[in-house]
């Protein structure tokens, strides 16, 4: 994708959802960075099944201490990795209590000591809850940034250093809500739906398959 039309992209994106959300549901940032640590391999809608249950018992670190690893495990078996998930929450939720006073802390270094909270876990925290213009490279975000052209890499870290230098200072707050909205509900991995994408003018792989004289 050429520099001049990245803003045409983003601008598109940003007219058609102005304000975009993460679709896992939460109301503090502790619920936040827990629903994100149970979505590694699960979808936003089992992982909302799941915590709806979960954040009613404990909606702190300490409550969900006090749970405990087998009660966290049988409340979100419906999620993948559930075992292994429920162990890192509590673990987690013992530093949140004993090293940080309950609270989530915001920078890097120390959510990346969390147990099970990688890097895009921490973007998602830094940027959802903190208003930092982080890039949470997840499937969608990675496959979009290929097919595009936006920010072609290997490795997830790569194509995250290339979208923080090639996206606009004013759409990087929220360029990856609108990254990940695409690829899941357009920029599908197997069959895109390309006829229907308001930026396909834009794309790389997009704009190849328009037929002269048909209209986006």
């Amino acid at each position: 994708m050429k520099p001049e039309a990245i803003e045409s992209f983003f601008a598109t994106l940003a007219a058609a959802n102005p304000r975009p959300q993460t679709e896992l549901q939460y109301t503090s940032v502790f619920e936040l960075l827990a629903a994100v640590l149970l979505s590694a391999q699960a979808t936003d809608v089992s992982v909302n099944k799941a915590t709806k249950r979960l954040f009613a018992l404990a909606p702190t670190p300490q409550k969900m201490l006090d749970l405990g690893v087998e009660n966290v495990t049988e409340l979100i078996r419906t999620i993948g990795l559930f075992r292994n998930k429920a162990r890192n929450l509590v673990a987690t939720c013992r530093i949140l209590v004993d090293q940080h006073g309950g609270q989530v802390p915001r920078s890097r270094a120390a959510l990346e000591a969390l147990p099970g909270v990688g890097r895009k876990t921490a973007n998602v925290v830094l940027n959802v809850a903190f208003g930092e213009a982080t890039m949470a490279v997840d499937t969608h975000v990675f496959r979009v940034s290929n097919r595009t052209g936006l920010a072609p890499g290997a490795k997830p870290l790569d194509v995250e250093l290339k979208l923080l230098k090639r996206i606009p200072a004013k759409y990087l707050v929220d360029a990856h809500h609108w990254l990940i909205l695409h690829g899941r509900y357009l920029c599908l991995a197997r069959s895109p739906r390309c006829r229907e994408c308001a930026v396909r003018a834009w794309c790389d792989t997009g704009a190849s398959t328009i037929q002269p004289g048909e209209t986006r």
